[in-house]
């Protein structure tokens, strides 16, 4: 499985987001607390700083190995900070046929956009769900393309869908883009279960969507993830459950002055200055973590120092 995690907030050390704290994005690479798989395809980050040459544009690291087996992470990320940073660690099935490279690696970036995306997912069957759902990609975005990845494809048609960048814009384009997907997988008879939690982000901002459908085509499964976890990996109810479980927030003040965890102080509601979306809790006292649920989105927004927050539920 995938790691995510986006944050926004003050100008911090890159290196106090994915190096230093004990749960740290690249540790999780090697031993994730919620699931069982090392993430061995490739990892890599944006960010965006106003200490940047082109403070507009993101700043992209890409690199096909294990996050902690890179050797080049420890001389360049103590170098960097950052007020936008989205990271991602790639888990991919052990064989041949998965591509270790550059191209492959999140977070996704194309011009055209202010966004960048990376995600903790599956959309299964993608190349021949092709068929269906390259007429509706603009070929803008078709001509970016690079890899062989369903988060990139999935990227080009989320941004051909896309009518503006509010956040009502952005959470239409995300219902049309899963309506496409199921209407082409019954028309192929290739439905299957669909695993979208994605974390969008641009300057300032935060999309996080934790979406998809059951083994049926259901927008709607029922089920504990907790219980459905234990039947174990390979199983039917561990998919499930992997699609149910949530996503996580947390948002609060000071993070700065916690540079080697990622505590932040409790803040009132509209007074956080700082936000972390992840794919898992980072902290061992997981109580402060706000649960993204399965079909919600939430948006966040910094402006003038302090974040706001909507969760909304997706119609689908």
């Amino acid at each position: 499985m995938c790691r995510v995690l986006a944050y926004i907030g003050p100008e911090i050390p890159l290196e106090s987001l994915l190096i230093k704290p004990e749960n740290s994005l690249i540790n999780q690479s090697l031993d994730p607390e919620l699931h069982p798989n090392l993430q061995l395809a490739g990892w890599g980050f944006g960010l965006w700083s106003a200490h940047l040459l082109k403070p507009e544009e993101p700043l992209l690291y890409h690199r096909p190995m294990a996050a902690f087996h890179d050797d080049n992470a420890p001389g360049i990320i103590p170098s960097l900070q950052a007020s936008t940073m989205l990271a991602h660690v790639r888990a991919a099935a052990y064989d041949a046929r998965n591509v270790l490279a550059d191209e492959n690696c999140h977070p996704f970036s194309f011009k055209g956009t202010p966004w960048i995306i990376a995600q903790n997912g599956a959309l299964p069957h993608w190349r021949l769900l092709q068929r269906e759902l390259l007429p509706l990609c603009k070929d803008d975005f078709l001509r970016q393309m690079k890899g062989t990845t369903d988060t990139e494809f999935f990227y080009v048609l989320l941004l051909s869908l896309l009518e503006g960048d509010s956040d009502d814009a952005v959470q239409t384009a995300f219902e049309k883009l899963l309506d496409a997907v199921l209407q082409a997988m019954r028309k192929l008879d290739l439905v299957a279960l669909t695993k979208l939690k994605i974390a969008l982000v641009s300057t300032d901002r935060i999309i996080g969507v934790n979406y998809g459908a059951g083994h049926k085509g259901e927008t709607a499964p029922e089920g504990d993830w907790k219980e459905l976890r234990k039947a174990g990996p390979g199983t039917d109810d561990y998919a499930l459950s992997m699609l149910l479980e949530p996503m996580y927030l947390l948002m609060g003040e000071n993070f700065e002055d916690y540079a080697d965890s990622y505590k932040v102080d409790a803040s009132p509601e509209g007074e956080a200055t700082s936000a972390i979306f992840a794919s898992e809790p980072l902290t061992e006292d997981g109580s402060d973590w706000l649960h993204i649920r399965f079909g919600e989105m939430v948006s966040l927004r910094r402006d003038g120092g302090k974040i706001s927050k909507t969760i909304t539920k997706l119609n689908v």
